[in-house]
């Protein structure tokens, strides 16, 4: 299957302080997540972050700083930068994400019930 899959950064592949959930430090890596990771990079997948954290009218500012530092946190964790964005595009084939939820293609129908 070709195609990209998003990760989201905090809360899904770095842990997330709930006190302080716009500080421009990136958690500890959640290993569950990161050896999924890993497995698919070693596939030779696309995997990018995929984080409101380098939006332009998201609930962070400083983009460019935003950027680096989930570059030097991604060499860190997986020894290479990886690709990052906050947007979705026809190439996408999956995300990850610890808010989303997800709904049946083409019915409005949720696979598990979910209310926030």
């Amino acid at each position: 299957m070709n195609g990209w899959i998003g990760v989201d950064l905090d809360g899904t592949l770095a842990e997330q302080d709930p006190a302080n959930p716009h500080a421009f430090e990136i958690g500890e890596p959640i290993p569950a997540m990161v050896a999924r990771v890993r497995r698919w990079l070693d596939e030779g997948r696309d995997v990018r972050i995929f984080t409101a954290r380098v939006s332009h009218d998201g609930p962070y500012s400083g983009d460019f700083m935003q950027q680096r530092a989930i570059d030097r946190w991604t060499i860190n964790v997986f020894g290479r930068a990886l690709p990052v964005t906050c947007r979705k595009d026809d190439f996408c084939i999956a995300l990850y994400d610890d808010l989303a939820v997800q709904v049946q293609r083409n019915t409005g129908l949720l696979l598990a019930e979910h209310e926030p």
